[in-house]
């Protein structure tokens, strides 16, 4: 075969190719196999022989063609033999890689059909001629056209018949390393690929899995379709900021490949458990590894009966530790700083929602399940006896609070995007109004309120299902028919039928038996005639809030005219007169209704006046000479004993005064803005105008002239409210207070600062006064505690004024007129202490009662107004002039503005938490100090007026302190602090003032420095950890108290300064837990997490070790000290645990600062801990009469005893395990062990010397003795 060999080489290298064809054509294929074989066994010019044959193999003639191929089929296997130099064979597929695209197409088919065949059967030994298969691929795929069966097919297509052909080769035999290496090359090769092409390999890695790298397969492709998001977002954001579009991936591409993934995984699922198991597993440690893809995956999989459950639990999970985790590093600067960003999964979840409109209609039920899952779980839960526990307030504040807030947008932005489910969303939101009686329902009557707005056209193609939740309105809570009819009463003014229904519904409901029922009815009607306008109705672009005219094809104007809605709105108005005669509360529901009703639809002024005055004479009494002018009999009823209001006179009086004065001023600007109108209706106007009036101030005159013997209420009264009487003369008194408010609301306006009226005003107010404190003395007397004062008629508008003209009104001509009222100072009082109940009740329910009570915009501009004016009385007047408030044991009116002012802050942060700034910029303003445009220096400055006022406090003498406004300021402080942000140098200014005053103020006031401290914590942990801080106190505190042997004080610190210990382990904990899922650092080595966490561990044992060593009183003190020092040993343990992870894992030495926490711990705390155990043993056995203390310390005490043997327990693990002594730092534990305690033990030696016959256990009885005899008893039952 050598000369064979040779003579091609030679001919090779000559010029003549001629030659060289014939003389391989001579040669039969064997002879030249075993040529190529020889030549590469020897390792000798097989690269030149290989060479030779292609130069003699022209690939355009059959001959040639055939000739290389042959060349290719032999060389191949030949490279996988094995028995080959490893340099031979790669210059083998060298050369034959260059030459590739020589070949035909036939050709290259049958070479890569060859190395399919191989691949399967398992012949690729070494595999070094893998590398010249993606070379003839690609070769392959630039063909144009090649024979397939009895057809074509392009080379492309040839190519992708191929790979699949590959891919689902499951038969072929593969080790576990083998099918990892093979998952992992796949795995990269996603990047490489066209994306139409990953479905399909999505499927056989799937089917693949089924051998074994079951969470290798999830995790990869998860992972890509993660980072191919991350890149789509990224590239949205840039494409935004450079006006561009800039996409390498399609969007809307993505998402269909996305979807098919997500079904051929959903697939896989159902017929593999094992891979669901392996996918759920992977997330149930950490909500990390979520994304927007993994969340819409786990939906898809909810599907699937089995794994709903867990699916859902899964998700809740991670939903509501998203949120707490986020609340703990908001919370904390010194985790902020420690870690950047936040995983949300909120977010991810409403990613999904977004993405799912490409089509994913295996992913929308799911998202439904979860949006109402959420709903159903952390919606506000009842109180006791029914009662809602959270307050409506607008922001979500608590993780709780946020997951039923994600919930609501879910559903609502589902409902906008998927028409099939909108029916499903609807119907489930109207069943659980409907059914769930017994809980709140806000958060459903919030999200279908959002659902009526989005989409009304919608909502009217489902309204038989609104018209069947109207049927079942009787039965419903007050609470919830409000805020359904609230809800759908934009559908009102564009469907006909639903408001007729709505209409039937209301009737029926006004006999119904139940009272909730026929205040329904009322509700529901006067919402009615809020709404439709009687003259001048609205275009139909009006007609709703949020719904535009090309939504609405109903013709307004010609259905609901002007005649139409006047005569619907007359019938409505002749249903609600017979509430007149039904119980208080559905008559106090009409007179709190009516003003709203009058200035939404001024029409309706001369029906409603007329029902009033036909109302209130029913109890006025019209003989001038009479005294009372007011039938209080009618007003009450009685059922066997017990009596009841009737008739809320008060709230009559009240509604029609308020309607009178506003219908005056309207004709009083409608006057000055034209100059004709309808004659008729003007003296029908004056006619019950004039009457009214003139019983208002004949009631005005004859209550001032009415003793309260005309009332029966003198001071020989019976207030008692357990006799029948005694009730009858509370509601008797309330009532007639009410009227004295109305009247004197009444009397200011229309007085127009005249001085004889405003007398007759404070005549009012002393009747009034004189009653009220009557009514204070008598209830406070009997065994039921006495009742809060009832809530004040006045409203919140005149409230408003009349505090801003007795302080701040500084007008020439109404000075003498202000100086009546001012010169009064019970009633200047009454009016400050009328301001905070306002406020106190915006606080609690987020309205008020009276006009303008409903409307958040001037409710807040009257906040504004009253901000301004107790403001500056409480900074221009100093509180030294009130000295007659302190002797009669009741707050300074500088208090009461205090506390105003703290109420409303804290309002405007619950209830307009944008608005804050505005707020304080309209004090600003008020005061004509307007230097500051900035919202944080006009914070500052304010802040700095507190403070101020609380350093005069603090520097006066210790007997001038007043307690009670240190604490409202210090709270005004916290409350101002929360609007700076931690970056600002006003809140770096902020803690260094506060640290000051701690350190300099020594008043042993217990309320006022923990209020103090609490807020030195509060600002300390948004700027830096405050185990430093913690320190300094516990070093204090030791100085304080003393030694465990020396004399005890008390001291009111430890119990704050315990609290925030347990803040400092919380986030240390959290800390360690996130290390642990997280992967692991390598041994030896410390990241920054660690780091931190090491150091306060540290720093936070040094301060138990002051606080373990001082003399705390027992009680409460030492009972949280013993739990916080057995939580320490926890976390500790719990540290320890995880150093024994990373040592299992990575071999290598523990880091030197946690040898030294460990030796810290060992010699500092440890062996104080026990004498603080002993320290407390004495102490209660001295203290035995506390038998609640004793129990709970001696349960305190064996649960830090076992955390300390616990902690010792893993530390000799660790030591094993990371070969470093850990132990040497340890003493061993003497806590269980018997004492003998040398003085008792030497009173009973020398009494068995006295007399020999007493033995010693009957002459011991101390609490230590017993103690001793323990081992005894134990030796007699062994």
């Amino acid at each position: 075969m050598k000369a064979e060999m040779d003579k091609i080489v030679s001919l090779s290298l000559g010029e003549n190719t001629a030659e060289l064809q014939k003389y391989l054509s001579s040669l039969t294929n064997d002879q030249l196999i075993s040529v190529i074989t020889n030549s590469a066994l020897k390792g000798k010019k097989v690269g030149t022989t290989i060479k030779g044959i292609f130069k003699g193999s022209p690939p355009n003639s059959t001959e040639g063609s055939n000739r290389r191929l042959l060349v290719y089929e032999h060389c191949i296997p030949l490279c996988e033999s094995g028995e080959l130099q490893t340099e031979v064979a790669a210059d083998i597929i060298g050369l034959l890689m260059l030459e590739t695209h020589t070949l035909s197409g036939s050709s290259l088919a049958q070479l890569a059909s060859l190395f399919v065949d191989a691949i399967k059967v398992g012949k690729m030994g070494s595999g070094k001629s893998l590398e010249l298969f993606p070379t003839v691929l690609t070769a392959l795929a630039a063909c144009e056209a090649l024979a397939y069966g009895k057809g074509e097919l392009s080379g492309e297509e040839y190519k992708k018949q191929l790979i699949n052909s590959l891919c689902s080769s499951r038969d072929v035999p593969l080790s576990s390393d083998e099918l990892q290496f093979l998952v992992e090359k796949v795995l990269r090769m996603f990047t490489k690929l066209d994306l139409q092409e990953i479905p399909p390999l999505v499927y056989q890695l799937l089917l693949l899995s089924a051998k074994g790298c079951k969470k290798q397969v999830l995790d990869g492709i998860i992972n890509y379709f993660k980072e191919q998001d991350v890149q789509q977002e990224e590239e949205q954001k840039h494409g935004e900021s450079l006006d561009l579009e800039v996409q390498s991936i399609p969007q809307d591409q993505l998402r269909h490949v996305e979807g098919t993934a997500i079904l051929h995984i959903v697939f896989a699922v159902r017929l593999d458990h094992e891979l669901g198991r392996e996918f759920l597993k992977s997330f149930k440690t950490s909500y990390v590894d979520l994304c927007p893809f993994s969340v819409a995956l786990l939906l898809s999989v909810a599907r699937i009966q089995r794994y709903e459950e867990q699916v859902f639990d899964l998700l809740k999970g991670a939903i509501i530790k998203s949120f707490k985790d986020e609340q703990l590093q908001q919370g904390s600067k010194f985790l902020q700083d420690l870690l950047t960003g936040h995983c949300s999964v909120a977010q991810m979840i409403l990613d999904t929602v977004k993405n799912s409109v490409f089509g994913w209609d295996h992913v929308t039920q799911g998202l439904v399940q979860l949006g109402f899952f959420l709903l159903d779980t952390f919606g506000p839960k009842p109180g006791p006896f029914g009662k809602s526990t959270e307050g409506s307030a607008t922001v979500a504040r608590t993780p709780t609070q946020q997951a039923c807030k994600l919930g609501g947008q879910v559903l609502l932005q589902s409902f906008k995007m998927h028409e099939p489910i909108r029916g499903e969303i609807l119907e489930q939101v109207l069943n659980r109004l409907v059914t769930k009686t017994a809980s709140p329902v806000n958060h459903y009557l919030d999200l279908f309120s959002d659902i009526v707005v989005s989409a009304p056209m919608i909502l009217l193609e489902s309204s038989s299902k609104v018209t069947e939740t109207f049927d079942h309105m009787s039965y419903l809570p007050l609470a919830t028919v409000q805020g359904l009819l609230k809800a759908v009463q934009p559908l009102l003014k564009i469907s006909m039928s639903l408001k007729d229904a709505l209409i039937l519904v209301l009737r029926k409901a006004m006999f119904s038996s139940q009272l909730d029922g026929r205040k329904s009815a009322v509700t529901g009607f006067l919402l009615l005639l809020k709404n439709f306008k009687v003259l001048g109705s609205l275009a139909s672009s009006q007609c709703s809030q949020a719904i535009s005219s090309s939504q609405i094809q109903v013709d307004v104007h010609s259905r609901y005219n002007s005649a139409a809605n006047e005569a619907f709105c007359l019938e409505i108005l002749s249903s609600l007169r017979r509430c007149l005669g039904q119980q208080a509360d559905v008559r106090l529901m009409l007179y709190e209704g009516f003003y709203d009703v009058l200035r939404r639809n001024s029409q309706l002024a001369s029906s409603i006046m007329q029902t009033l005055f036909s109302q209130l004479r029913r109890y006025y009494e019209p003989e001038q000479d009479l005294l009372p002018p007011v039938k209080l009999e009618p007003c009450i009823t009685a059922h066997g004993d017990q009596i009841y209001l009737q008739e809320p006179l008060a709230h009559l009086v009240s509604c029609t005064v308020h309607c009178l004065m506003w219908l005056q001023n309207m004709r009083q600007s409608a006057q000055r803005n034209a100059d004709n109108s309808d004659e008729e209706d003007e003296e029908e106007e004056e006619g019950y105008q004039s009457d009214l009036q003139a019983i208002l101030e004949s009631m005005t005159r004859r209550m001032i002239k009415s003793e309260l013997e005309d009332f029966e209420l003198d001071k020989s009264a019976e207030f008692s409210l357990g006799s029948s009487v005694g009730v009858k003369n509370n509601i008797y008194a309330v009532l007639v207070m009410g009227v004295y408010e109305v009247l004197m609301e009444y009397n200011f306006v229309k007085a127009n600062y005249s001085k004889s009226c405003f007398e007759e005003l404070i005549e009012l107010f002393s009747r009034y006064h004189k009653l009220s404190e009557i009514l204070k003395e008598k209830s406070g007397k009997g065994r039921v505690p006495s009742h809060k004062t009832p809530r004040s008629l006045l409203s919140m508008g005149f409230t408003s004024t009349l505090v801003t003209v007795l302080f701040r009104d500084t007008t020439q001509s109404r000075e003498e007129a202000l100086s009546v009222l001012r010169s009064n100072g019970e009633f200047v009082r009454y009016t400050v202490s009328v301001v905070v109940q306002k406020i106190q009740q915006l606080e609690e329910t987020g309205h008020t009662d009276g006009p303008d009570g409903q409307s958040t915009d001037r409710t807040f501009r009257f906040l504004c107004d009253m901000t301004s004016v107790l403001m500056w009385r409480y900074t221009n007047i100093p509180s030294v002039v009130e000295e007659a408030g302190k002797k009669e044991k009741r707050s300074s009116l500088s208090q009461l503005c205090l506390e105003g002012l703290l109420r409303i802050f804290t309002t405007c942060q619950q209830r307009y938490p944008d608005k804050m700034a505005q707020l304080l910029s309209a004090m600003e303003s008020a005061e004509g100090d307007a230097e500051q445009d900035n919202g944080t220096e006009i914070n500052y400055f304010y802040i700095r007026q507190f403070q101020r006022a609380l350093f005069t406090q603090l520097t006066g003498a210790e007997e001038d302190f007043n307690s009670k406004e240190a604490q409202l300021l210090v709270s005004i402080l916290s409350v101002l602090s929360r609007q700076l942000k931690p970056s600002s140098q006003q809140f770096v200014q902020m803690i260094t003032w506060t640290v000051k005053i701690c350190k300099e103020t020594s008043f042993e006031d217990a309320a006022f420095s923990k209020g103090l401290l609490s807020l030195l914590f509060n600002l300390h942990v948004l700027y830096k950890s405050p185990v430093s801080l913690l320190l300094e106190l516990c070093q204090d505190i030791h100085s304080q108290l003393g030694d465990i042997d020396q004399v005890h004080k008390n001291n009111c610190y430890q119990l704050l300064v315990l609290s925030q210990v347990d803040r400092v382990l919380d986030e240390v904990d959290w800390l360690i837990a996130r290390k642990k899922s997280e992967a692991t650092q390598t041994a030896g080595q410390q990241d920054a997490v660690e780091k931190a966490v090491t150091v306060q561990l540290g720093t936070l044992l040094t301060a138990l070790n002051e606080l373990v060593q001082t003399a705390l009183l027992p009680g409460t003190c030492t009972i949280t000290l013993l739990r916080e020092l057995s939580r320490t040993y926890t976390i500790l343990t719990t540290l320890v645990k995880y150093y024994i992870q990373v040592c299992t894992s990575q071999h290598g030495a523990l880091p030197t600062r946690f040898e030294k926490l460990v030796k810290l711990s060992g010699t500092h705390l440890t062996p104080q801990c026990y004498s603080f155990i002993t320290y407390a043993q004495v102490r209660l056995g001295s203290n035995f009469k506390q038998t609640c203390i004793v129990k709970t310390c001696t349960k305190a005490i064996p649960n830090l005893i076992f955390s300390i043997e616990q902690y010792e327990k893993y530390l000799i693990t660790l030591t094993k395990k990371s070969k470093v002594n850990l132990m040497q730092y340890m003493k061993l534990s003497t806590s269980r062990d018997f004492r003998i305690n040398a003085a008792t033990l030497d009173a009973a030696l020398q009494e068995q010397d006295a007399s020999q016959e007493v033995s010693v256990s009957s002459t011991t009885e101390s609490q230590d003795t017993e103690e001793t005899q323990e081992p005894k008893q134990k030796k007699r039952k062994q």
